[in-house]
């Protein structure tokens, strides 16, 4: 059993186990490993499961895709910080003076509404590729990629589950990069909310405590 299902060529899979065609045998896309599981004809009228195969130390688990998509996020964060809204006053029939609410709308506002969205786009397609990548190297039943329509962090911490089934010792760096994404947004929301708040106090008259 040293030959390959179809070539040499042949990309790593579940094939026919050339001894027993009753069966499946897991080639690596180099050779047949010892990893079996059974032929889905024989489960008619059933789901076949097929079990996830242990990858080799020099398969890569990250790719410049999942990267990507980790430390996307941080675009929009660090557009808001060039982001200064302009507070226009009004006068109320009762001679009151208020903030306009719809001076915050701003060209700056639209801009960042729009890299959001493009961030949230761009982030599905780079789930998308790095599904592809992990198919390619051998990964049995990758984490969906169409999870990221839902949010990132739902896809990366199903995709870290899934890698480290096959790559027990690896696969956890996207979380913890993931968490330092999270930590650092927070951070610049809070300040930039506090001089937000801090602005429009001091446009109406009011000042913030010490």
């Amino acid at each position: 059993m040293t030959y390959a299902p179809h070539g040499s060529a042949t990309p790593p899979g579940w094939y026919p186990d050339p001894a027993f065609p009753q069966q499946l045998r897991w080639w690596d896309g180099v050779q047949w490993t010892p990893h079996l599981a059974p032929f889905a004809g024989q489960f008619m009228g059933q789901s076949l499961q097929v079990p996830r195969v242990p990858i080799s130390n020099q398969t890569p688990v990250y790719n410049p895709f999942i990267w990507a998509l980790t430390l996307l996020p941080l675009v929009p964060v660090l557009l808001l910080l060039t982001w200064q809204p302009e507070f226009r006053l009004i006068t109320t029939p009762q001679g009151a003076t208020t903030l306009d609410p719809l001076s915050i709308y701003s060209g700056g506002y639209i801009a960042l509404q729009i890299s959001g969205f493009l961030v949230w786009a761009v982030g599905i397609l780079c789930a998308y590729m790095d599904h592809q990548r992990l198919t390619r190297s051998g990964v049995i039943r990758p984490f969906h990629w169409a999870w990221c329509f839902l949010s990132p962090m739902v896809y990366i911490i199903g995709r870290t589950v899934v890698v480290r089934k096959v790559a027990p010792d690896r696969g956890l760096a996207p979380i913890w990069a993931m968490i330092g994404v999270v930590v650092v947004s927070f951070i610049v929301t809070g300040v930039w909310m506090t001089n937000f708040m801090s602005q429009i106090y001091s446009q109406i008259g009011y000042s913030v405590s010490a």
